[in-house]
């Protein structure tokens, strides 16, 4: 069932656990991902990035995670991730996204609220949760091209935005980047705890892919909520699609193409859902 941002997160602090929210671009990881958190009875959020929406990805990738998550009885949130442009959050809004994210992270702070305010004020008369984004995650991007610097999220703007703002979840930099790290974080536990007090609404973690489990399991038990996760997929996928390579067979069957990826894909997905502490949340 397709529910809002905040309704999940709203549970998810009150019970000390996060709900993972992952990337999705292809029916095959749509599919994936719902059935396992179906199997774990798991709630979870299922993101889209504009690059993936462009053309007909509205109705074959949004549109078809409309469809599936009512026929789960899992609470499920389509959420559109990272987007800057106002005029995307709008079409988001238009074509049945529960959930977007507005990042002005890396404007000013003032510039940041009037931003994110402008949002929240579209979208919550619409039944729409919104996200924002205080301080910056840097880390490679999606071409694996540019690399940015990421800026830790200051305790004391925290309640100036999130009051500005009256977002439904906040995003913050403790320490994780996006991407594939080429070497380990140290997330500042302190700095998060600090964070958590000052605010009211639920924390989100970006770039949580390839952190050690156990700064994961600190990081939910001081306030995170929402985690998001794609590098760790795109990973399980390859390996996958490097399995369903070795077959003999000239023209093998789509489930001989297709099953590697899905098993690798699940068992991340089951991972994850058992790390954050989601299993039997729904």
């Amino acid at each position: 069932m397709l529910v809002t941002l905040e309704e999940l997160l709203t549970e998810a602090r009150a019970g000390q656990y996060a709900v993972p929210a992952f990337n999705c671009t292809e029916d095959v990881m749509v599919r994936t991902i719902l059935e396992t958190a179906e199997a774990h009875r798991a709630p979870v959020i299922l993101m889209c990035l504009d690059m993936h929406l462009k053309g007909n990805g509205w109705v074959y990738l949004a549109g078809l995670i409309k469809m599936a998550a009512e026929h789960h009885s899992i609470p499920v949130v389509l959420h559109l991730d990272h987007a800057y442009d106002p005029d995307l959050i709008r079409a988001a809004v238009h074509n049945g996204f529960s959930s977007v994210m507005i990042d002005g992270s890396k404007l000013p702070l003032d510039e940041n609220v009037q931003l994110t305010r402008s949002i929240v004020d579209m979208a919550h008369p619409r039944g729409v949760s919104v996200e924002g984004e205080l301080g910056h995650v840097g880390g490679m991007d999606l071409q694996d091209v540019e690399c940015a610097e990421s800026v830790l999220t200051e305790p004391d703007e925290v309640s100036r935005f999130v009051e500005g703002t009256d977002v439904d979840a906040l995003a913050v930099s403790i320490g994780t980047s996006h991407g594939v790290y080429r070497s380990l974080p140290n997330l500042n536990i302190q700095r998060l705890r600090e964070l958590n007090a000052a605010s009211a609404v639920p924390l989100v973690l970006h770039g949580g892919s390839g952190t050690p489990d156990e700064q994961i399991r600190q990081a939910v038990r001081n306030g995170i909520c929402k985690i998001n996760i794609f590098a760790d997929q795109r990973l399980a996928m390859f390996r996958g699609l490097r399995k369903s390579a070795e077959q003999k067979r000239p023209d093998p069957l789509p489930q001989q193409l297709f099953g590697p990826i899905r098993e690798n894909l699940e068992a991340v997905v089951a991972e994850k859902i058992k790390l954050l502490g989601a299993q039997n949340r729904a």
